[in-house]
């Protein structure tokens, strides 16, 4: 299996013939909408930087799309244009499935909370994710994890968008994914708590995962102050920088 990772939290996941997008957001830097902070963090149109040069590459072989939820950083308008010419199969989450057949994306599969369902050959399931701390949570909307297993393949968990919840440890615990993957950015509006994890909850989360990590949602949108050498400083202080893979943007990540 390969993972791409291309910008912010979207990823391909490749496996034989099938190649399964994550979360697009694949328009120009500046495209995706205006800053999504104007004075906790420097105002920016997103996404701040350009998809890397090797991106369309594989995304032009997709044949799944794979969507947590719906905010423009992780689906935008140019990506659901292309979804849709291609007609591209989407499989997202049971509370997401009336608004993307609304938008004319073509909705092949619906997954539920901890509900297992066959998926490409293997099994996928939904886990419950929290976008943010304390009351942001209610603005923040539905958002879903998911957990698969392809076929001679690693297990992986994409937690989404969230927090240390009781619900990321039981995965984390009990499933023993193959490899984890954590939005690490610790996204922040101008006003509230984070939306993602803080770095002592990131801290917990590699701790706890019981093989791979790879952070992302990292240093591509305006509000995410993490950066990728403050993350990895971090985790070296900590000692688990070794578990701990944090892709450039562009980078193929090969799993045996």
């Amino acid at each position: 299996m390969k993972i791409h990772h291309l910008r912010n939290a979207t990823m391909v996941i490749e496996s034989n013939d099938k190649v399964i997008l994550v979360d697009p957001m694949l328009g120009a830097k500046g495209t995706a909408g205006p800053s999504f902070t104007l004075f906790r963090y420097k105002p920016k149109r997103n996404p701040i930087l350009d998809l890397p040069a090797n991106a369309m590459d594989i995304i032009n072989k997709t044949t799944h799309c794979l969507i947590t939820h719906l905010h423009p950083d992780h689906l935008d308008t140019y990506a659901e244009t292309l979804l849709k010419t291609k007609s591209t199969p989407v499989i997202c989450s049971v509370k997401d499935e009336k608004t993307l057949r609304k938008r004319g994306l073509n909705v092949t599969q619906v997954v539920d909370y901890w509900k297992s369902s066959e998926f490409l050959g293997g099994t996928i399931e939904g886990i419950p994710a929290v976008h943010g701390y304390r009351f942001i949570v209610k603005l923040m909307g539905n958002v879903m994890g998911f957990y698969i297993q392809l076929p001679d393949e690693k297990s992986i968990y994409i937690s989404a968008d969230t927090i240390y919840t009781d619900d990321v440890h039981k995965v984390l615990s009990d499933y023993k994914p193959d490899i984890s993957v954590v939005a690490s950015g610790r996204a922040q509006l101008d006003l509230f708590q984070p939306l993602l994890m803080k770095m002592e909850d990131i801290v917990r989360f590699i701790n706890n995962a019981p093989d791979m990590v790879i952070a992302n949602h990292l240093e591509a949108v305006n509000h995410c102050p993490i950066t990728r050498e403050e993350l990895a400083l971090e985790l070296t202080n900590r000692g688990l920088i070794e578990k701990t893979i944090i892709p450039a943007d562009g980078q193929i990540m090969e799993f045996n």
